[in-house]
């Protein structure tokens, strides 16, 4: 566009508030992250609260204290009803450490790795097409092998983030005739919990590493499932499959490129008898591959910390298809995830 387009009657053909609502994301997360390391939400969770209050008990200035909080309502985290402050359902069921559904050590690992949210590390992340996370160019996995604090506190992480969608999929699917669900890469069993609970019936056992293992075995105390649902600590690319009926991955295909997704799902297939089922939890694309923007913001994460990316629904259909399961359906079930799901004839 040349600079006498500048000149007459031009005008944009658009407004920009779009960009504006892109441009200024980038200080959402952070402002939130704040929020959670002041106890600005457990503070609410008590009772609605006046500025003024608030400033008393973070001894913060009203400026900063009003941006704060002003963002948040923004967002729908935060409401104001009378000159005081209090928290939506949504900020009530996720932002509590009180709460089963807690994101508490969502936010504390986000505040941990901080520096990897940058422009540095999504160039590198983009340039390089190696993930960035613990300093770049290594396998989270491996690294979570290695170091049993850091698998830990990922567990603990990915948890508060599965209780929610947990607590819905097994409503979405007749399990009934199922007995017991291998739950691959299970980490703290969020899943298993979830169809145990539903389905009084089912066992179920998670696979995954020695430490992941272990702290699934406290979430499973807390749970009063221990006789139900056990652990097993394995290599899910390389160890036997134990007997099951049913094997469950959430959020394990999206950590790796299709190709081993499709070992997977034919590993799988060769351990189920006929009959036995496989489930696979994402957050999925639409066709076009755009949208729910989560979906779109979670692919770039996986640039950061693994070799995968987001399906959509399709795409995860001919995986399964391929690696011969039948009758595959998808289902949406909670928010922005889904299942798919097949058969082995």
């Amino acid at each position: 566009m040349g600079s006498d387009s500048l000149e007459g009657s031009w005008r944009p053909r658009v407004d920009d508030r779009l960009v504006n609502e892109v441009l200024m994301s980038a200080l959402t997360l952070p402002t939130l992250l704040v929020a959670h390391e002041l106890k600005l939400f457990p503070l609410l969770a008590e009772r609605p609260r006046t500025l003024e209050e608030l400033r008393q008990e973070l001894n913060i200035e009203r400026r900063p204290l009003r941006a704060v909080l002003r963002l948040c309502a923004s967002r729908g985290l935060v409401s104001i009803q009378d000159g005081r402050y209090a928290l939506t359902p949504e900020a009530e069921e996720y932002l509590l450490e009180s709460s089963p559904a807690s994101y508490s050590d969502y936010l504390n690992l986000l505040k941990a790795t901080s520096p990897l949210l940058t422009f540095e590390s999504v160039k590198a992340a983009v340039l390089s097409n190696a993930p960035q996370a613990y300093g770049g160019g290594t396998d989270i996995f491996k690294t979570h092998e290695e170091q049993a604090e850091q698998a830990r506190s990922f567990t603990r992480m990915m948890h508060g983030h599965s209780v929610g969608p947990a607590s819905a999929w097994p409503d979405h699917l007749d399990l009934s005739g199922h007995h017991h669900m291998l739950d691959i890469g299970g980490g703290s069993g969020a899943h298993s919990i979830g169809a145990a609970r539903r389905w009084p019936h089912l066992r179920a056992t998670v696979l995954d590493l020695p430490t992941v293992c272990d702290v699934a075995r406290e979430y499973l105390t807390q749970a009063g499932l221990r006789e139900r649902v056990g652990t097993l600590a394995a290599d899910m690319w390389q160890d036997s499959l134990p007997k099951a009926d049913l094997h469950f991955y959430s959020e394990i295909f999206h950590d790796w490129p299709p190709e081993k997704c499709l070992l997977l799902a034919r590993r799988s297939f060769e351990s189920l008898e006929p009959g036995g089922r496989i489930v696979v939890h994402e957050m999925l694309y639409d066709e076009e591959k755009q949208l729910p923007y989560p979906a779109a913001a979670y692919t770039v994460g996986m640039l950061l910390w693994t070799e995968g990316q987001q399906f959509t629904g399709p795409e995860l259909s001919a995986l399964l298809t391929q690696a011969g399961f039948v009758d595959i359906e998808l289902k949406p079930t909670f928010g922005y995830w889904s299942i798919a799901t097949g058969r082995k004839p």
